[in-house]
């Protein structure tokens, strides 16, 4: 389809934390129907992977009397717009957890609903989204479009690089990546919406281009970006576009590069074979994100599924949700979580608390210090994908 874009970083993920399942429209084995078979329906859950709290939906099924049935789903804005329009995913789905950031398309194509926070008692309890998402800040674009709230946030992250200590010091710009000190040991992602945006970030704080805003340049400000990449690249610069979760951790623990452009789950699991990588805290912000539950404009929906729907949207700005996927996953999710894992000592170990807390306040010092929203669905889109495609053609 039209401005089909390249694979996200979320669906990379996506293959790793579902260890290498083969379909992403299949029901995900022993994840469908939570809890017993008495239950008085299934709200069909489309998910990425990072908001499966480990296939366990008993506690939303007990609140309920609803099953969940999680089904994979690719998180490129393509895939999920190709979902929906041509897969048959309006018929299916009742909710999409993806990441936030791509509402125009879904929006102009009626594919999701607006959503009704007064259905959702959590929504107001949320500090996160009064503080990080709220009506004119640079995340509101991640759960609103045109003033009208469309997602419910679930999972907040911000990434940034990391950088292996033995061969470089500690690091805390960007301009790692492009400093010729490490010349053919650094690697960025082959993702404008990710390596792209940082690379704006670092130029735009060092005024090395003209550029307004990074999360959603021009023509003539992403063509600066790539001219920029582009003289790098052919400089030897870098050793290598990743494209996969495996792949950028392979790098890591070979020690093949001494930077990279990455997301901090992939610093854990270097971390877990014996390699001590270091996540960054760069002077030019994080390229922050959020992940975000949406309402599917599904046909012939009774008013119990809808009812349903909206308390497993609850569910998921509770207090366990939160604190299971952000064990699970390393993500900050609502200001709950941290207080339910202490208050509950029979479902979360006082080292799981303690680990809960920890992500927690690592996270939430990201979106203190600030930085750029990730944009997934840039104004001028076709241009970044012109751009790119020549970037990786030089």
């Amino acid at each position: 389809m039209k401005n089909d874009l390249s694979l996200s970083r979320r669906e990379l993920l996506l293959s790793t934390l579902l260890s290498g399942t083969a379909a992403l429209t299949m029901t995900l084995p022993g994840v469908s129907r939570a809890a017993s078979s008495q239950a008085a329906g299934t709200i069909n859950l489309a998910d990425i992977g990072v908001g499966n709290p480990g296939g366990n939906w008993s506690k939303y099924t007990a609140q309920s009397n609803w099953d969940v049935n999680l089904i994979a789903i690719g998180n490129a804005p393509s895939a999920v717009m190709n979902k929906l329009l041509a897969g048959g995913g309006r018929k299916t789905y009742d909710l999409i957890n993806i990441v936030g950031g791509m509402l125009p398309p879904l929006v102009n194509n009626h594919l999701i609903e607006p959503i009704d926070t007064s259905k959702i008692p959590n929504w107001s309890k949320d500090s996160y989204i009064s503080s990080y998402l709220s009506k004119g800040s640079p995340g509101y674009d991640f759960i609103a479009y045109q003033n009208t709230i469309y997602s419910v946030p679930t999972v907040l992250q911000g990434d940034a690089f990391a950088y292996l200590p033995e061969k470089t010091g500690k690091l805390s710009s960007y301009g790692a990546l492009f400093d010729p000190k490490w010349k053919g040991y650094t690697a960025l992602e082959d993702n404008y919406t990710t390596a792209g945006q940082k690379t704006a970030m670092y130029l735009k704080h060092h005024n090395l281009a003209s550029i307004n805003d990074p999360a959603n340049m021009t023509p003539a400000e992403i063509k600066q970006v790539v001219d920029f990449l582009i003289k790098k690249k052919k400089e030897g610069q870098f050793r290598t576009l990743w494209s996969s979760f495996q792949q950028a951790v392979n790098l890591m623990t070979s020690k093949e590069v001494y930077v990279i452009d990455c997301w901090e789950p992939m610093v854990f699991a270097a971390k877990d074979k014996g390699v001590d990588w270091v996540y960054a805290d760069p002077e030019e912000g994080y390229l922050l994100w959020a992940m975000a539950a949406n309402l599917v404009k599904k046909p012939g929906v009774s008013a119990a599924e809808r009812k349903a729907a909206y308390e497993l949207l609850n569910f998921m700005l509770g207090g366990w949700y939160g604190a299971k996927i952000t064990l699970l996953r390393g993500y900050m999710t609502n200001p709950h979580a941290v207080e339910y894992a202490k208050a509950h000592p029979n479902e979360f170990s006082a080292k799981e608390a303690q680990k809960i807390e920890r992500i927690t306040k690592d996270v939430k010092s990201k979106f203190d210090q600030g930085g750029s929203w990730q944009q997934r669905w840039p104004k001028h889109i076709d241009a970044y994908q012109q751009q790119w495609e020549r970037f990786k053609a030089a």
